[in-house]
């Protein structure tokens, strides 16, 4: 049930503008119960995971009324003043790699002494070991967070990850539905974000990017339709794409922990945020995403028991070629702790280049970050 009244929350109109769109497909999650809806959904997804690392899903039963509230959950949260915002935020936790809760604008620079221009609210999944204080507004919705937490989960990423299986050939189509389990500890979470709008100047500055391009760090991210166009893709054949807002669907990317698991196989997809269009750069950007990742337990090895990897010669990724065997949650606690650094000595050039001081992309002895400029 609906806790506490809010307003109704409006999207903002469309950009008007002739941008350079990526082709992406869509899955109709309405025919996954079908007979054969499976297998004629993995043949469309094929191509997609293993070169794009970017697809829309329908038809996934949310209701736009359920997602439009959380919209308004985030609106409700950043109207709050900034010194109550700051009673969920804690820079030691980040620096440890500790991400849930608050963090507030400008905590690291992006380039040039410009200061980042993103607020980020993390809620950590209902599985019961991440309890944490939230602030009225949330918590007093709590159930109806939890609710739409626990439906991102078993509507889109559950039946994604089925997929991905029935494409790996696993004897099990819940073998990665079981690594990645609600109920069991790991490092999901449900995110409001807010882009504040910047001056031409500052845009400038930073190479006209909010967020330079980079990989996401999980299994798959799902992003609720934003019609503020910012997300850009790096598409195969190097050239950046912005990705159009469709009705009634959610944009997934694929992300490093399922690139590990598949030994490369599944493509973790290189996006940015860029300066939105001319008709729509005044805009504060708002989004609300949800993030899966494996349960913290899962060693992130190339799994042993799909036919198609074996035959493909991909029984290694990028940790096990260093010697490393690392769980979800070693590697998200280093990917985070490198993620949260200050960037204080980030410089960049006049045609948008990012050029980063030693150790800052380290996430491991032997393994770094890459931004994608």
């Amino acid at each position: 049930m609906p806790g506490k009244i809010l307003d109704r929350y409006d999207h903002v109109p469309v950009t008007k503008e002739n941008l350079d769109w990526a082709e992406l497909i869509t899955l109709d999650l309405g025919t996954y119960e079908q007979p054969g809806g499976k297998e004629k959904l993995v043949k469309q997804l094929d191509h997609a995971v293993r070169h794009v690392g970017f697809f829309y899903v329908k038809n996934f039963n949310i209701s736009q009324e359920d997602v439009d509230r959380q919209f308004a959950l985030g609106r409700e949260f950043y109207a709050l003043p900034l010194e109550e915002k700051l009673k969920y935020h804690n820079a030691d936790d980040l620096a440890r790699g500790e991400y849930n809760g608050y963090r507030p604008a400008g905590h690291r620079i992006l380039g040039d002494g410009v200061k980042d221009n993103v607020q980020v609210y993390n809620i950590p999944k209902f599985d019961g070991y991440h309890e944490r204080q939230q602030p009225p507004v949330l918590s007093d919705n709590i159930a109806e967070i939890e609710a739409f937490s626990r439906k991102c989960h078993t509507e889109v990423v559950e039946k994604l990850l089925r997929l991905f299986a029935i494409l790996l050939e696993l004897p099990d189509e819940d073998q990665l539905v079981r690594d990645h389990k609600y109920d069991i500890k790991g490092e999901d979470h449900l995110r409001y974000m807010h882009y504040a709008a910047r001056s031409a100047a500052e845009n400038e500055k930073v190479g006209g990017l909010y967020s330079p391009g980079h990989t996401d760090l999980g299994s798959v991210t799902l992003l609720f339709r934003q019609p503020v166009a910012a997300l850009q893709i790096l598409n195969s054949d190097g050239d950046w794409k912005w990705v159009r807002p469709q009705d009634g669907t959610i944009t997934i990317n694929t992300c490093d922990a399922l690139t590990a698991l598949t030994g490369g196989l599944i493509k973790s997809s290189i996006h940015r945020v860029h300066t939105p269009p001319a008709d729509q750069a005044h805009v504060d950007r708002l989004g609300v995403l949800y993030f899966a990742r494996p349960n913290n337990h899962v060693i992130l090895n190339p799994i042993k028991n799909s036919p198609l990897l074996n035959r493909l010669g991909l029984t290694q990724n990028v940790f096990t070629e260093l010697g490393q065997h690392l769980t979800t949650e070693q590697w998200v606690k280093a990917r985070q702790t490198q993620q949260q650094r200050r960037h204080e000595d980030v410089k960049v050039s006049k045609d948008g280049k990012y050029t980063y001081g030693e150790k800052t992309l380290e996430i491991i002895p032997g393994l770094e970050a890459k931004i994608y400029n």
